[in-house]
């Protein structure tokens, strides 16, 4: 499990996670986390499976991802069962689920990414049969897996070109130089036209010529059939040899074998499908009958959230701790008979075990038998198909094998030598990507210095600066005439400046003595509204704290002097008697909650009299007026000994 563990953090820290783990902080991982793990391994494989983890319901998350781990043909370990387990652990970001899932991607990403890609073109729809009733349907039916197949040939062709070797550039040349080829052809063709119209007769003789070549295809295809024949003939008398050794070595081995072997190994096999029809099966029959029971139950129920599935594991705990509770009341007991047969019955079990799982390894071992001796045939059609030789063996097929490897060396010294080349290629493209951006970068951070600074658009300026410069050669000629003239009134300016300067040097001087009082009558005032704010303060503390003393004083007063009406004035007297009032009105309830409680079952019991009474009283009501109605409606008149009804 650590090896486990010590891959799937190496490839989540290489290209193109770099998610930067070691062991402790992958194994301290939260679930939702480990969770978006997996999703970020399946989004590698898959780009449509790129989701936040967070945003998503997780009967959706469970959903989508057991689609895409059924479309890259993955199988969780154990029955169905443990595939409810699987999905349960799934949902909840189990460990000891998630981690041989990431390890089972992390081993194939190429592969199943190539197989994720077929998928989305290579999953069939299937449409309902009423549906394909409709001609239009089945039109598109038909198309659609006529694209189907269409699409996987095209990607066997690219497959096939991709490793056949061969570039793009050695195609196109080979096209400029079949299509050269072609010209050349065609002008000789006609060359050959024009000389062959001056000949007499050159119809005829173009015919028969066309009847040569016919014919001389004829006898190729005719030398072409013979040679196979030839082969076919080699072929079967090859296989002929071999049937009549086959025969030959049955005959021997029924010649040498005794009446009491062939017995003994009919009657194992008699055994062996006895115990396999009798135990095995019906036994696997059940388990499937409770599996496919136990996925119809799982597909009745609605989906279960995070809470359903917590309630299930509370549950399951109780269940385990009354096991375990059982189990130990039972080893308590110690029975000695129960002992011994528990005993036998733990022998029963595993030698059972040990036969099921011998029954398993030799029909395994059948059926990968057949399977071997299948593609043996197979393989041997397909070479004797491909170029009409048998399979190598022996001293032929070691020899080939080291010619194999000496050119599987070279490949690999060339593979890699192209490798190192790319790899080259790659990182001086990311060397120049980089520095690209290292200079976007620095470009961006200098336009937002220059803008913080206030001298936005200072490095353009710069630049226009250098460029404007060259031209400022070519102008300084042209000033240079009038720079004398411009240092004349710059002259001029100065001593007028300095005359200006030299008239206001005692105003600046008395200037500067008013600012300093200025300022120091600013200070004041400041100071002076400070001060008058923290005397008000001051005072307003002094009034409240004066008004709380005279409350203190006055409710001491009142509660040190003997007059009770004084003292009933006091709060703490007031605020006692609140709280005896309070606390007799608790009592006062208290004791009626009492009397409620012991006179609530006799009381309703005296309710549901009175309404059975009252029931009873309607009854009784409405018998009375069904009486009075029958009365009415007819009466019983007896005349002449007759009775009458009249209506």
């Amino acid at each position: 499990m650590s090896e486990q563990i010590k891959f799937i953090v190496e490839k989540l820290n290489s290209e193109p996670f770099k998610k930067n783990y070691n062991l402790i902080t992958f194994d301290s991982l939260e679930p939702m986390q480990l969770l978006q793990i997996l999703n970020d391994v399946l989004a590698e494989i898959d780009p449509k499976q790129v989701v936040d983890i967070r945003e998503e319901m997780p009967d959706q998350t469970a959903k989508r991802m057991l689609s895409l781990l059924g479309i890259l043909k993955y199988k969780p370990p154990g029955n169905a069962t443990d595939m409810s387990i699987f999905r349960q652990g799934l949902v909840i970001g189990s460990k000891p689920i998630i981690h041989p899932v990431l390890y089972w991607l992390l081993q194939r990403t190429s592969e199943l990414k190539k197989r994720a890609y077929l998928a989305h073109f290579l999953i069939k729809v299937e449409v309902p049969a009423e549906f394909l009733q409709d001609d239009t349907v089945a039109d598109t039916n038909k198309q659609y897996e006529e694209l189907m197949e269409g699409f996987k040939t095209l990607h066997k062709e690219c497959e096939q070109l991709k490793t056949s070797g061969f570039s793009t550039a050695e195609i196109r040349k080979d096209i400029t130089a079949m299509e050269e080829e072609k010209d050349q052809l065609i002008k000789r063709v006609e060359r050959l036209k024009k000389r062959v119209e001056t000949v007499q007769n050159h119809q005829q003789m173009l015919k028969i010529a066309r009847q040569l070549r016919v014919e001389n295809e004829r006898e190729e295809f005719l030398a072409q059939q013979k040679q196979e024949q030839k082969n076919q003939l080699f072929h079967a008398v090859q296989r002929l040899q071999r049937v009549q050794n086959q025969l030959k070595n049955m005959r021997h081995a029924a010649a040498d074998a005794k009446p009491e072997s062939l017995l003994k190994r009919l009657e194992e096999e008699i055994k062996f499908n006895t115990y396999m029809v009798s135990e095995k099966f019906p036994k696997e029959l059940e388990t499937k009958k409770k599996e496919v029971d136990l996925l119809q139950k799982v597909v009745a129920e609605p989906a279960m959230g995070h809470s359903d599935i917590i309630e299930l594991e509370t549950k399951i705990n109780d269940v385990n701790t009354q096991i375990n509770h059982l189990i130990e009341k039972k080893m308590m007991r110690n029975e000695p008979i129960e002992g011994k047969l528990s005993l036998y019955r733990q022998q029963a079990s595993i030698i059972s075990r040990k036969k099921e799982a011998k029954a398993e390894e030799l029909q395994e071992a059948k059926e990968k038998l057949s399977n071997l001796e299948r593609e043996l045939s197979e393989k041997a059609n397909q070479t004797r198909q491909f170029d009409g030789t048998e399979v190598l063996k022996g001293d032929e097929f070691k020899r080939y094998v080291s010619k194999l490897r000496s050119k599987s060396t070279v490949f690999k010294k060339k593979h890699q030598v192209i490798a190192e080349f790319r790899a080259e290629f790659g990182l001086l493209q990311r060397t120049e990507e980089l520095l690209k951006q290292h200079h976007e970068t620095i470009q961006n951070q200098l336009q937002t210095m220059e803008e913080k600074k206030g001298v936005s658009g200072y490095s353009y300026t710069q630049e226009e600066l250098e460029r404007v410069s060259a031209l400022k050669s070519e102008v300084d000629e042209i000033k240079g005439r009038t720079l004398d003239d411009m240092s004349d009134m710059v002259k001029k300016l100065n001593s007028m400046v300095t005359d200006k300067k030299s008239a206001l040097a005692p105003i600046i001087k008395d200037l500067r003595q008013l600012r300093q009082k200025c300022q120091e009558v600013r200070r004041l005032k400041e100071e002076c509204i400070q001060e008058e704010s923290q005397y008000h303060y001051i005072n307003c503390v002094i009034k409240n704290l004066e008004v709380q003393l005279q409350q203190a004083n006055d409710e001491m007063r009142a509660y040190i002097s003997s007059d009770p009406q004084e003292r009933k004035k006091a709060i703490r007297e007031q605020y006692s008697k609140n709280i005896t009032e309070q606390e007799n009105l608790g009592k006062t309830l208290r004791e009626k909650q009492k009397a409620v409680r012991e006179s609530h079952g006799p009381n309703m019991k005296q309710a549901k009299m009175w309404r059975d009474f009252e029931q009873l009283m309607e009854c009784k009501k409405r018998c009375f007026l069904k009486q009075q109605t029958q009365n009415s409606i007819g009466q019983i008149i007896q005349e002449g000994g007759e009775d009458r009804l009249v209506l």
